[in-house]
């Protein structure tokens, strides 16, 4: 393993070789007591364009599997939605609530910095605008900062491609894109989850959620009149969607026997624990959206932001539109070559990297 000590700093940066990435990085401050990872899947479409979670892992390699999944999966993200950026994601390990200081994001903001813009990052879970504001004392290659030219925050756009999404996982279903009277179960009501919330909502669906925070519960309980049921009994939910919209792996072979619901769409990355559990949704008919596929919306509209000189949100409002045919042309794929949605969309991913060209 190859270390880079970066001068006149504590910062260490070491070089992980793993294979199949282009670069993978561990980085450590111990006085700011950071300890971090930035992995590069591909630069294959364009510069690395990823988030950075914060997120209190077990362990390193819990960590280390955890972002590698994450940089892959936005590499495919980027080639299905026709982006030219490549695939990266970072992780902090640390309680956002407890261990995020000024110190820490900006020994993290140099190690971003140190990589000369090929790695380009904003938020992900456990890190918001006001991290960014602090980081951008120490690196310019941020995205989602709030000043004239920002996208602001993706999850709005995020949430609006995977309800868009649902609209498409409907109209398969039932010939009809209304979600009105649908029955939908949502893990997660953070900061995507709510959004959508909200969309659902105003057009009549019949909404349940759980979240692991109590007081979040509520608060969405109070605001959208939903109901509500423990993070256990969600899956048990008779529904037609299932959205999962908060932490991955939770589509598996202890999950997916017990699933109620007629299709799944939601937010979450690697909702999938391994590739295999695609296909055991097939087996058990149930309709499956590529998780990097319907939660695109955030990509398209911060790859906006560095596209263009002055950012506008109906442009990634109306390029995440495409969301819903991408999905209806996958599922269309599957059923011809009785084939799992996510591997066909995988596949498609591929294609377009290898190729580097629009599908």
């Amino acid at each position: 393993m190859k270390k880079q000590e970066v001068k006149k700093t504590e910062l260490v940066l070491e070089i992980l070789p793993i294979q199949g990435y282009e670069k993978v990085i561990k980085v450590t401050h111990l006085k700011a007591k950071l300890q971090a990872i930035i992995a590069i899947h591909s630069t294959v479409l364009g510069k690395t364009l990823g988030g950075t979670r914060i997120y209190p892992y077990s362990s390193f390699e819990h960590a280390l599997t955890d972002v590698l999944r994450l940089a892959k999966g936005m590499s495919y993200k980027s080639a299905i939605a026709g982006i030219e950026f490549g695939g990266g994601k970072a992780v902090i390990i640390a309680n956002p609530k407890i261990d995020k200081t000024e110190e820490l994001l900006l020994a993290y903001a140099e190690a971003v910095d140190s990589l000369n813009g090929k790695f380009i990052t904003g938020e992900d879970l456990g890190s918001e605008e006001k991290d960014f504001a602090i980081m951008s004392k120490k690196t310019k290659y941020l995205v989602g900062l709030s000043h004239e030219k920002s996208s602001g925050s993706p999850s709005r756009f995020t949430a609006w491609g995977v309800y868009c999404g649902i609209q498409a996982v409907l109209q398969k279903l039932y010939g009809c894109s209304c979600v009105k009277d649908r029955k939908i179960a949502i893990q997660g009501a953070g900061n995507v989850g709510e959004l959508l919330i909200d969309f659902l909502f105003w057009q009549g669906a019949d909404v349940t959620i759980t979240d692991i925070n109590m007081d979040t519960m509520k608060i969405v309980t109070k605001k959208y009149g939903v109901k509500t049921v423990s993070p256990e009994e969600i899956y048990h939910q008779k529904c037609d969607v299932f959205s999962p919209c908060g932490l991955g792996g939770i589509l598996n072979r202890y999950t997916i026997p017990i699933l109620r619901c007629k299709a799944v769409a939601g937010s979450a990355n690697n909702q999938l624990l391994t590739d295999e559990d695609g296909e055991a949704l097939r087996q058990r008919k149930i309709l499956y959206a590529p998780d990097f596929v319907i939660n695109s919306g955030g990509l398209i509209s911060i790859s906006q932001e560095l596209a263009t000189e002055h950012y506008h949100p109906k442009i990634p409002r109306d390029k995440s539109l495409n969301i819903y045919q991408s999905l209806l042309t996958i599922f269309e794929e599957a059923d011809k070559n009785n084939l799992a949605t996510h591997q066909v969309a995988v596949s498609l991913a591929q294609c377009r990297m290898t190729a580097g060209i629009d599908m």
